[in-house]
Formats: structure tokens, sequence, C-alpha cells
């Protein structure tokens, strides 16, 4: 394929331009353009003005649609939208909860809560707003932050095939804009050589406004046509061309296997030494232990010394074999574990490029070749000036738009076109009206020609009391009296107001009116509940689509511009109070090793996977009375407590109120004290305690010693009663001994008496 020329690229932008600004664009900015010219007080044509004044009727007009529209702005930007996003695993719902706070952050950064007024606007005025997702790379002292940005809907040309809502389908979508060469210059000071030398004309052709711009109220941007410098000098207008279109990429989903550093393995060798020296003490254990078997089947003869010999040997080489494949092992598991695959998403360019080295390709696992859509942004200035071209990392455009009535085109329908009929009507039967008042008090006459002196006539005929003369022999002038108006015309101005409410959705009552005001809360939330409902049609399918698919592309954008890490502040606002509390919120907080290298990061959020949500009616107002008296009312009947109920008050200081005065804080309070008291019960009890058990075992004690005396004294009792027992046994066996002994005795002495002389009982 032939190379495209810088210069070519510039003239494919122009025509591609020309191309989409065709008939049917042009018809639909030209009724685009007329409702906004309603809704800016501009209600009537050259034409219609000149006819007016040819008949000397009033060109007022009695403007109902601005109101509308304002009140419509404000129930749809009443508040900020708010993002939820949901982690798409465990380890991704930390970051999936910060980003809700980094949204916010650059909302607040990009001033959103006017943008999102401005961008609803244009889709009820104008048809279709535009929010516009963009990258700030000298914010933060050139860390870059994602901002939200506004585009003209008439400067945005989209492609006329395109049949989504959010123009997802588009082969491209143009933005077109007139610039100065000096605000190009500010804007892109690296291209100032080029910029100085661009040509051609950034005039519109025509205007599509039906205005006359020489007498309207309201400038507006296509009735500026020159530009100034700095110098007081005039300016050249450049068209400005800034392409966005879908394009297929290749990529490449590579997983590589990233080996240990030399500090890793350097670490991982020490550890392996000391590893391997414990495993050789056991060895060298093992050894003697065998060596001792040996020698004891030796002496046992068992075993012959040659074998001995031999089974020695062959378990030492054993044991030296084991110690190498150890450290084998242990090296291959240590790297094993320092070596991490890692998954990297490259173009199929830079994946050639990287596997073209022989180490590269071995490291490489797997590679799934895959295409992915890619955004190409090209900008031109002029008619043949190219500036730059580059891809940016997201599948949708930075483009977002809001369409109001949809009509499955680019070219939606405003709120304000519906309305333009009867507010031509109401402005109509009001002119006839105050016309024929008008008539009514400033009298026409009839008259013969030379019969009144006409100046005077003229001067004093609507005076009041004024005495007009008129000469004699002319017949007296007449005066012309106008034809009564027809009550018709009250009533249709009277049904159009009504009607033109009915149209839009938007009545009196809920812009405050009075008269029709429900004098009841519950009539101020029924008439919230039902009179919105217009509005939340057109909220709920398309507005909160569309800023959930605005969720969406922030997401991807900020995913590519955070890598580095950074603190956001988000200052949170204590509800219906102008001060809140500082957040701080971190991301990509880098993870070192032992070395200081960084290694990974922690709360990643380039890599984490969650999906956006739109919070649905957290931009819609809400009836702040009616619904503090629908709080106050459950609170009385006890269905919530106070600080459901001051949390929805606007009383300053709240948060300190609910601190003192809330009845939960007062119960918090007592229960401390009972705590306390307790803690001071229980230790009075424990102490109790412990002295009733020392009690008990001195207790124990007393009354073992008195069991332990008393079964002595019962032994003592028993030995002496035992004592005195056998002293009596003794003195009886005594006696009986003696007794005995005498018997015997007497006997001896009667066998010896025949023989021997009688011996007395004394010898």
């Amino acid at each position: 394929m032939a190379r495209i020329t810088s210069k070519k690229k510039a003239e494919i932008n122009k025509r591609l331009w020309e191309r989409a600004n065709n008939l049917h664009r042009n018809r639909w900015q030209t009724i685009s353009q007329k409702g906004y010219d309603f809704y800016l007080n501009e209600q009537l044509s050259k034409e219609d003005e000149q006819a007016l004044n040819e008949a000397g009727m009033p060109t007022f007009i009695i403007n109902r649609v601005t109101p509308i529209i304002e009140t419509m702005k404000y129930f749809i930007t009443a508040n900020n939208p708010k993002w939820k996003a949901v982690g798409a695993e465990g380890s991704d719902v930390d970051v999936a909860q910060v980003h809700s706070d980094i949204a916010d952050y650059c909302w607040h950064l990009s001033n959103g809560k006017s943008l999102y007024g401005q961008v609803v606007l244009d889709s009820l005025t104008k048809g279709i707003g535009y929010f516009f997702v963009d990258v700030d790379r000298d914010s933060d002292r050139g860390k870059g932050d994602v901002v939200f940005k506004r585009i003209d809907p008439y400067d945005v040309f989209v492609d006329p095939m395109s049949r989504d809502i959010f123009f997802k389908d588009a082969n491209f979508i143009m933005v077109r804009k007139n610039f100065s060469r000096t605000q190009l210059i500010n804007l892109f000071p690296r291209f100032k050589a080029k910029i100085n030398k661009a040509g051609g004309s950034g005039s519109t052709a025509y205007s599509h406004s039906l205005r006359d711009i020489n007498k309207t109220d309201n400038i507006q941007p296509e009735d500026i046509t020159m530009g100034l410098t700095v110098e007081a000098e005039d300016d050249d207008i450049l068209p400005y061309y800034e392409c966005y279109s879908k394009v297929k990429i290749p990529y490449v989903n590579v997983f590589i296997k990233i080996p240990p550093s030399r500090e890793e393995l350097e670490q991982i060798n020490n550890l392996v030494k000391v590893q391997i020296e414990e495993f050789r003490r056991e060895q060298e254990v093992a050894l003697l232990e065998t060596e001792k078997k040996l020698q004891e089947a030796l002496q046992s003869q068992e075993m012959i010394p040659e074998r001995a010999k031999l089974e020695l040997e062959k378990a030492q080489k054993q044991s030296e074999q084991a110690i190498q494949e150890k450290r084998q092992q242990l090296m291959s598991e240590a790297q094993d574990e320092a070596t991490r695959i890692e998954q990297k998403i490259v173009t199929k360019k830079e994946y050639e490029e990287f596997v073209k080295t022989e180490l590269a390709k071995k490291n490489i696992v797997e590679a799934i070749d895959f295409f992915e859509s890619r955004i190409k942004v090209t900008c031109t200035v002029g008619e043949d000036t190219f500036l730059y071209e580059y891809h940016l990392d997201t599948q949708e455009y930075p483009i977002v738009p809001i369409p109001y009535a949809y009509t499955g085109t680019p070219y939606p329908m405003s709120a304000v076109v519906p309305l333009i009929g009867k507010q031509q009507e109401i402005n109509k039967a009001h002119q006839i009206m105050l016309h024929n008042a008008n008539l009514a008090s400033n009298l026409r006459w009839m008259y013969e020609e030379g019969s009144v002196p006409e100046a005077e006539w003229e001067q004093y005929s609507s005076s009041p009391g004024a005495l007009l003369k008129y000469r004699q022999g002319f017949a007296a002038p007449t005066p012309v009296l106008p034809a009564s108006i027809n009550n018709a015309f009250y009533t249709v101005t009277s049904e159009g107001k009504q009607d033109i409410e009915y149209i839009a959705g938007i009545h009196s009552s809920m812009m405050g009116i009075a008269k029709s005001q429900p004098e009841t809360y519950r009539g101020l939330l029924a008439n919230d509940e039902y009179g919105t409902r217009r509005i939340k049609a057109w909220m709920s399918n398309t507005v909160e689509p569309a800023l959930e698919h605005l969720g969406k592309v922030f997401k991807d954008v900020a995913q590519k511009t955070y890598k580095i890490d950074k603190v956001f502040r988000i200052v949170q606002p204590e509800a219906g109070q102008g001060a809140g509390e500082e957040k701080e919120v971190r991301i990509n907080i880098p993870v070192y090793n032992d070395f200081g290298n960084a290694i990974g990061k922690w709360m990643d959020y380039e890599t984490a996977q969650f999906d956006v949500r739109i919070i649905a009616g957290a931009t819609m107002p809400i009836n702040r009375w009616a619904l503090l008296e629908e709080y106050f009312r459950w609170f009385q009947a006890g269905l919530i407590d106070d600080i459901a109920m001051v949390a929805e008050t606007d009383i300053r200081g709240k948060k300190n109120l609910l601190e003192r005065k809330s009845l939960y804080s007062q119960l918090q309070q007592q229960v401390s004290q009972m705590e306390e008291s307790l803690k001071d019960s229980a230790g009075t009890i424990e102490t109790l305690e412990r002295q009733l058990v020392q009690a008990g075992i001195k207790e124990k004690i007393t009354k073992g010693s008195l069991e332990e005396r008393k079964s002595v004294q019962d032994t003592q009792a028993q030995q002496k009663l035992l004592r005195g027992k056998m002293s009596s046994e003794l003195d009886t066996a005594r006696k009986q001994l003696k007794t005995d002994m005498r018997q015997v005795l007497n006997d001896v002495k009667r066998t010896e008496a025949g023989n021997m002389p009688n011996v007395s009982e004394k010898d």
C-alpha cells in the first residue's frame, strides 16, 4: 500500500467534512438553530418583524419556552452523576472502590457541574449534547489528568450511516472548529511553523439562523467572523479539523518468562549453600552410621573385610551423588520460584521486533494473535496542513452524545421544536389583542378634506379633555372604531399556555406558581412523582445510559493515563453544607524487594478489571421540604431514630449536634458508664472470689488438721488401752506362771519326799 503523504491526509480530512456537511446535515442544523433561537428569545424572523411593522402591529413576544427549558434542565442536572465500579475478581475489588473517587476528582477538576448543565441544555435546545473525554498532559506538573469537556453540537459531523444512539458504529466522527491563527499557535506551540504557513478561510458560507443578526438581542458563535492578535491587528480565521475513526489493529497477547536477575541469583546461591551444608551434614552422619553397621558386621563375622570395604566406597559415592543432585534440585526450584510469567499486550509490529533475538524467543511461553479496535485521531488545519496523527488506547470514541429525541440517525430533534407552533400561536394572539386595544385607545377619524386643521388634530386628538375644532360648512369628523375582538382569542391564549406545558411535560406548579401548588406535602410529593415522569422517561432511557457509557469511556482513558504512583485528595462535603472532610486516595503504590528495586504495584489501577455502572436517579432533585416533613412523621412514629432524622436536614454543624444530642450518643455514654461500673463490680467480685477461695482453703486445712489430731488422739487412746490390756494380761500370765511353777515344785517335792527331807516353800 502506498504511503499517504501529510498533504494528502489534510485534503482527505477537508473532503470528508464537506461530504458529512450534506443537505440533511444542513437541514437539521437549520431546524435545530430555530429551536435554539426560540430559547434565546429570538422568535421573530426578519420577514415576520417586517410584516408586523408594516401593519403597525407590535413585535413583542410572550416567551414560554425559556422557563420550561430551564426547569427541565434543573430537574436533570440538580445533582452530579455518580458512577459505581464493580470488580471482576477479588483482587480488583479494592481498586474498583477507589475508581468512583477518581471519577469525582476528575469531574471536579473539569468543573463538571457547569459542564453537565451545558451539555443537557444543548440536548434540549439543539437536539443533542456532546461530552468529550480528554487528557491534559500538562496538568499536575506533567503527570497528566483526565478531564471532561463539552463540544458544540454544530461543530460535530457524524457518519450519516450511523444507527447507534451513541454512534458506536460510526466509521468516523469529525470535529470542525474555527480558530484564529493565534489561538491555534497557543494550543499547539510545537506546530507553530506549520500553522503560520497554513491557508484557507474558516468563515461560514451562510448562517443557519433566520434572525436578523443586526437587530438581535444575543450574539452567537456564527456571528463572530473576525480575529484579533495581541497587537490589535486582524487575525486570520482558520478551519481546524479533528477526525476520529475506528481502525482494526493487530495485537499479540504474549506470555513472557522473566528469569531472575543477577542479585536474585546471588541471593538464591546463598540460600542454596545453606541448605546444601545442612544436607551434607546429614549425609556425613548417615555415612558414619553405615560405617558403624559395617564394622559390627565384620566383628560378628557376617561380612568379609573386602565386602565391607566395597560397600563403604559405594556409600561414599552415593552420598556425594546425592549432594550434587540435591544442589541441582534446590537451584532449579529456587529459580522456578523466582522466575515469573508476565502477560503483555503488544502490537504485531512490536512483537515481530521483539522475537528477532534468540533469547527473547526462548523466553516466550505463548503468543496469541488477535485484532482490536482503536481510535485513530487525525488533526489538520486549513486546506492542506497536517498537524499530527496518533491512536488512542480506547475502543470507543471519546465523544459521547446525549440526544433528546433520537430519530435513528445522527440528526435528533430538540425539545423546543414541538413547542415552536404553540409559542407562535401565543405570540400572535397577544399581538392581535394588544393591537386591538391600541386601536381602541387611539381612535382614527374620518373627515372631509379641509374640514379640520390636520396638524392640530394629529397632536391633540388623543389628549384627555382636548377641544378640537372643525370648519363650518363641512361635515363633522366621525371616529373609526375598531371591531370588537372575538373572545376566542382569550381562550386561545389560555389554552395555548396549557398546551405548551402539556407538550413539554412541565407544568406551572413545578415552577413554583402558587395558584396551582398543592397545599400539603403529600401533594408536593405526588406532584414530583407524577409531574416528572416525562423527564424521568428520558433520563432512564437516554441520559443515564449515556452517562454510563461516558463512565466506561472515562475508565478506559483513566487507566491508560494514571500509570504512576499518584495521590488524589477529594473534599467530600457534608450534606447541606459547604465544607466537608478531605479524603485521600492513592493508586499504583510501588512494591520493593530486599534490594530496593520495584518488583510490582499495589492498588495497580492500570491492570485492574472492573465494570462501571451509573447510579440511577443520582442527578434528579429531591423535594426537601416535603421529604423532611415525611421524615419527621416517621420519626414521630418511631420508625426511624434521631440520627436518620437529623442527617436529612440542612442544620449547620449537624455532625457535632449528633455527637452531643443523639439518643444513641446518650445511650453510648450510659453504656460506657455501665461498663465502667461493671468493670469495678467485676473486680470486686474477683477479689471476693479470691478471698472466698483462700477462706475455703484455710477451712479445709483447719478441718484436715482437726481430723488428723483426732486420729492421733484416737490412736494414742487405743494404744494406751492396748498397753493397759497387755499389762493386765501380762500380770495374769505372770500369776498363772507362778501358780504353775508352784504346782510343779510341789509335785517335785512330793516325788522326792520319800528320799529327801521336806523343802519349805521359801526354798
